[in-house]
Order: C-alpha cells, then structure tokens, then sequence
C-alpha cells in the first residue's frame, strides 16, 4: 500500500484542490462565533420594570416620572422596583395623590421593557425577568451542552461513517434550526432549537478541520487550524457589526442563517479524506478522488503509485477502544487533554472577568474578536519555526505565569492587572490553536477523528466549568487564578512526554503513531504537469 506522503508528493500537498477545500471548510466558521456571541447580545440589557399603565385610565395627564413614583415602591438604596407594583385599585386620582398605595404585589399586567439598546430581544419577546431571569443562563448552558454533545456524537461515534458526512450533515441542521430558532414562539422552543444549533456547531467544528488536515501536505497542514480560528476572529468582529446596525434579535439569526443555507449547498460537493477512505479498504473510491486532485492541481500521478493503491492493506479497528488499547496513544491522548482543557478553562475565567471594561458593548465585542487574529497568523510562522511541542510548551507555560502574576498587582493597579490578564488570555487561544494542530498530527488515520472528538468534548466541560472555578472567589480572591493558571502550568508541563511532529507524515496506522517519528524529506527530480507526460519521480532520502 502506498503511503499517502508520496501520493500527496505526486498530486500536489497543496494546490488548486487543497485550497478550494480548505477555503470551503473554514468559510463557516466566520459563520460560527454569530452562535455564541448572540447569546450575548439576544438577551438584551437587563432593564424592565412592572406594567402600571392602569393608573392613566384614571390620570391621563400624568408624567412617566409621576406615574412611576404613584405605582412603584421603592427599594432601600432608592432607586425603583423592577420586579414589584403597588396593586391597582379602584380609586380616582386625588384618593392616590392624598393616601398613596401601599399593598405591594408581583407585576400583574406584564412588564415594560427598555428598549433603548435593542428593539427586540428574547429578554423582552418571552419575559424572561424577575423570577424567570435566571433562564438566559440556562438557554446559554443548554447551548454549550449542545456543542459537548455534538463533539461526541459527531467525533468517535461517526468515525465510521466518514469526516465527509459527519462534516456534511451538522451543517445542514445548523442552517435549518438558525432560521427556526428566529420563529421561536417561546422560550421552550428556542431553547430546544439552539441545543440542536449546539450539536449541530460541535459536529462541524470537530470534522471541519479533520477533513481539511488530511488532505494537505506537511508542510502547510497548520493552515486547517489556523485560519480556522483567524476567521472565527472575523466573525465576531462582524456580528458585532450586525448587531449594531440590526437591533432585533430574530433579524439577526436570519441574516445568520442566509449565509449558512449558502454552505449547506455547496458542502455536498466537499469530498471525501482519501485516507479514511484507504483505511478503511475503500480503494477504488480513494483512487477516484485521487485522480480528481491530481487534474485540478495539474498533475499526473504515475502509474506505480495507482497499483500500489491497490494492494490489500490491513484495516485497522477505530473507535475509543482502539485508543485507550494503546499504551503510548493513551499518553499522548491524555497529555494534550490536559492542556487543552486547561486553556480553556483558563481563557473562560479570563474573559469572565477581564470583559468588564465598561465600554460599549459592541465596541467590546469586535475588541475581542480582532485581538484573537494577530494570534493566529503569528501561530502559523511560530509552528513552522519552533515545531508544535516547543509552541505547546511555551504558550501554556508562559500563559500560567502571566496569569500568575496578576496576583502581585494591588487592587488599584486596574491598567497593570487588565494588560496581564489580557496578555494571559491571548496566550491561552494561542495555546488553543496548537492543540488543534497537534491532535491531528498524533493519532493515525482510524482514530484521529474519535481523539479528536473526545478531545474537544472535554475541553467544552472544562469551559463549562469556568464560572464554578471563579466562584470560588467566595473563599479567597486568589483561588480561581491559582486554580486555571496552575493547570496550565500542569498542562504545559505533561506537553513534555508528547513527540515533535512537526514536518511529518500524519500516521496511517497505530504502528507508525508509536513509533519513532523521523521528517521525510522528499528529493523532487521532476514536477510534471498534465501536458507533460513524464512521470513524477520521488525518492525518499
């Protein structure tokens, strides 16, 4: 069987084909980040206060002031109630102006929302205030337990079916429950539509990049990662350029979900990883896909390659099993988890709590999301220079001591503390995109999609943690950083025991998985072209 370096030697690591994939796998993911940062920005600000338009029947003239002052208590620090009225009564205007109403009871007849930031939001649309206000927590929760149930389901229990449907299928359902989750006639059912959007979202983003990773050449297979996340970085910016100019939140998930029927269409025509498709015995459709790449990028493959597809090769067994059966991929599984879930954690406490700058809203939020693109187009040149395991060490290790070192700053030193902690976190989604890298890297081809799928499972319990890791401020103001900051230095540290693998073949089989990893050099004596009819030949030095 033939390796699949010298396939990609022959057909081309990265041309026409691989960047037409590439860019039809990322593009979405401009589209993710509308998902969570609307999470954001569909609940609103959180100022109602009760409906007591029924003391106009008897007042008509009377002020907002005047009204609000005759039918809403007062709370002890003074400012008015939003959550309690003063309960009607059947009497003229002056018997209110002369005894004034003291029976207080819950809003009777609905509530006033501020619609001066936004003029539609689920806050305002389904109510969800006073007692009922802790539900935007749950609908953000209910969402991130989506993407978590996605990673799994479509990571190791769809590695039988391929990356190519596993890609396919959530983006489909993620463009049909975006257009649903804006007819939304109450909250139930928009719960249960971003919980699907939620799957739907793990799915993709675990397939997307196992896709487009084992069809590009070693020397570019950071790309996939990379500009993944660069164009995450994009799309916050642009929601928050939607939102700005679009204040209503069902507006806004359709202008979300056009782009995405766009993508639906066109990722039918996205095809299969040929090296699935050998792992799996699958030759002559391999073949097939082979050929195709190879006349797009305008290249021949010769004929010794195509009969060395056809040798029988031993298909290995996947799944999660195949994984923890392997004493070294065991380590390597485990020590990346580590560190993946601790930057995670570490990046959600920190944008917990760093985010609070007191600025606009929106103005915050494409803040965000343009910091986060330098970090990744700098990830691409830093990988290639420094390999992947120094650019996993360093960033986690230097990410934990700067978040460290917000604990030596005095409470008045807001700038000083601010500028660590946003240094720390810019570190952390660096140390993020490495992961993505090197997950792919370390695990053959029958595994790599269940590796990683587990892996992104666990790092979406770990983001999930975060609000419970800063609640431990409660006990000492020093525990949450010393927790996240800690495991980060834990993680880079366990980042030690995992191989380079840097400028090397990604593993076919669990045997060169373990084994000594060594760069293939390939020495090129002839590049043909389609209207060139000599043979490509290679020889391995």
């Amino acid at each position: 069987m033939a390796d699949f370096g010298e396939i990609l030697e022959a057909i081309g690591d990265f041309g026409l084909f691989q960047k037409l994939m590439l860019f039809g796998l990322c593009f979405p993911n401009t589209l993710l980040p509308f998902h969570l940062t609307s999470l954001l920005f569909n609940q609103g600000p959180d100022l109602q206060r009760c409906n007591t338009d029924w003391i106009l029947d008897v007042g008509p003239n009377l002020t907002l002031e005047e009204q609000l002052n005759l039918t809403l208590p007062r709370l002890p620090d003074g400012s008015l109630s939003t959550c309690e009225m003063f309960a009607p009564v059947d009497w003229n205007l002056s018997a209110i102006l002369e005894h004034g109403l003291t029976d207080t009871t819950a809003c009777v007849n609905g509530y006033t929302h501020d619609y001066s930031v936004y003029t539609s939001s689920i806050v305002s649309d389904f109510d969800l205030v006073c007692d009922k206000a802790n539900l935007v927590g749950v609908a953000q929760t209910v969402f991130m337990a989506g993407i978590l149930v996605g990673s799994l389901l479509f990571g190791p229990f769809a590695e039988p079916i391929g990356r190519q449907k596993a890609t396919q299928i959530p983006v489909v359902v993620m463009a049909i429950f975006t257009m649903v989750t804006g007819l939304s006639p109450n909250f139930y059912f928009y719960m249960v539509s971003q919980f699907v959007v939620g799957v739907s979202y793990g799915g993709f983003r675990v397939n997307c990049i196992v896709l487009a990773t084992e069809w590009i050449g070693k020397t570019k297979r950071a790309y996939a990662s990379c500009l993944t996340q660069i164009l995450g970085g994009v799309g916050q910016c642009i929601q928050a350029c939607i939102v700005y100019f679009v204040r209503d939140w069902r507006i806004c998930q359709y202008i979300m979900g056009s782009p995405m029927v766009i993508v639906a269409i066109y990722i039918w025509f996205i095809p299969e990883s040929a090296r699935w498709l050998l792992d799996r015995g699958k030759t002559d459709q391999a073949q097939q896909l082979i050929l195709k790449a190879a006349a797009i990028n305008k290249r021949t493959v010769p004929d010794k390659l195509l009969q060395k597809l056809t040798e029988e090769k031993k298909v290995e067994r996947g799944g999660i099993r195949a994984l923890l059966a392997s004493a070294v991929l065991r380590k390597y599984f485990f020590s990346i988890v580590v560190g993946w879930c601790a930057l995670n954690l570490a990046y959600y406490c920190l944008s917990l709590n760093v985010g609070k700058y007191g600025l606009n809203i929106f103005f915050t939020q494409f803040i965000f999301g343009i910091t986060e693109v330098p970090a990744h187009i700098l990830c691409i040149f830093l990988l290639e220079a420094a390999g992947r395991k120094a650019s996993l060490i360093s960033t986690l290790l230097l990410g934990g001591f700067i978040c460290l070192l917000t604990l030596a700053i005095p409470e008045d030193g807001a700038i000083a503390l601010t500028a660590l902690a946003t240094v720390g976190r810019f570190f952390m989604n660096w140390a993020g995109t490495v992961c993505n890298v090197y997950v792919q890297e370390l695990f053959p081809t029958s595994i790599r999609q269940t590796a990683t799928g587990l892996g992104a499972t666990a790092t979406r319990v770990a983001g999930m943690l975060s609000p419970v890791v800063n609640m431990l401020e409660v006990f000492h103001w020093t525990l949450p950083t010393l927790v996240f900051s800690s495991l980060a230095l834990t993680g880079g540290a366990l980042a030690f025991l995992l191989p380079e693998t840097r400028r090397t073949e990604l593993p076919d089989s669990t045997e060169e998985a373990e084994g000594k990893r060594k760069p293939k050099v390939m020495k090129t004596i002839e590049t043909p072209m389609l209207e060139d009819s000599k043979i490509l030949k290679s020889t391995p030095l």
